[in-house]
């Protein structure tokens, strides 16, 4: 019989990075708040977590990062002009984010890295397991990839990461784990990681994306982690430990995700993101796919 686990209720978003990719679109917008379609990325980020059950929702931030509050708080004035105008249809959108989760912020004052953003969050999780989901990543909401890491880090205990495949000369992009099959498909039990290996030195094409669900024995280690690549407190140092001891804090799984991913922290994946989401939308998608298809006929 499997073992049961603690329900997981929060969820920690990062979201203290620099934007510099984007700049100078970033220079005084949070490119956590540049719109995909109608909506901030972050916003998507926020909804994946409600719908997989996480309603408390915890978001490490920085300086300029003013507008990430201010759009998950209500806005009275809009509100009340857009009642005065009968809009109910976009004072619906406007409500929507506000009434989303239960939202709390904390500063990064010393940006050193993932780990230690994630380090930050220690005193509000306490001693749960909970939830990290980058803002880059967007995850299709027909693929419930965060929901299906739950359900795995409750029947295992111990931390779930998410896991895709990825073409081997990509590798040295990404957190790489050394993997051993389960007896689910979608499941394999890591036993080493490694952060954006060589090609020549990665153990698998199995690549770390921007969801995690953690042990809090996480934070132990956090605060003994030295920094790694780029000077910065790694989170994949840390796992790896984890990893290599399930005394500390549990086993380690991942769960590989075929599904559909939307990368935002690059402009051409960014643009590609934009053009897919738009496409499918009901109120959007047919003309703007007529119009697309057009456009490439005379640009080819």
């Amino acid at each position: 019989m499997t073992q049961s686990h603690p329900r997981i209720s929060k969820a920690v978003i990062p979201a203290a990075g620099l934007g510099t990719r984007f700049l100078p679109a970033t220079k005084a917008t949070p490119k956590e708040m540049l719109p995909v379609v109608d909506k901030p990325a972050i916003q998507y980020v926020v909804e994946e977590a409600v719908s997989a059950g996480l309603d408390d929702v915890l978001m490490i931030t920085g300086r300029n990062k003013r507008p990430l509050e201010d759009h998950f708080d209500r806005n009275y004035e809009l509100e009340s002009a857009l009642q005065k105008k009968g809009d109910a249809g976009r004072l619906a959108k406007v409500q929507e984010s506000s009434d989303l989760a239960t939202m709390h912020y904390v500063r990064q004052g010393d940006p050193r890295g993932l780990g230690h953003a994630v380090l930050c969050a220690a005193p509000h999780v306490g001693h749960e397991p909970f939830a990290v989901l980058l803002g880059d990543d967007l995850i299709d909401p027909r693929d419930p990839l965060l929901k299906r890491m739950v359900e795995v880090q409750e029947q295992h205990g111990g931390s779930v990461i998410a896991l895709m495949e990825v073409a081997p000369e990509q590798i040295h992009l990404y957190g790489c784990a050394a993997v051993d099959p389960t007896g689910d498909s979608d499941v394999v039990k890591v036993h080493d990681l490694v952060e954006k290996p060589a090609v020549a030195d990665a153990p698998s094409n199995y690549a770390i994306i921007g969801r995690y669900v953690l042990d809090p024995h996480i934070f132990d280690i956090l605060r003994k982690t030295e920094p790694g690549r780029g000077g910065e407190i790694q989170l994949t140092d840390a796992l790896q430990q984890l990893s290599q001891d399930e005394k500390v804090g549990g086993p380690v799984h991942g769960v590989v995700f075929k599904g559909r991913r939307y990368d935002t922290g690059d402009r051409g994946d960014y643009l590609r993101a934009i053009v897919r989401l738009a496409c499918e939308r009901e109120d959007l998608g047919p003309d703007f796919r007529t119009w697309l298809r057009s456009y490439v006929a005379e640009e080819m």
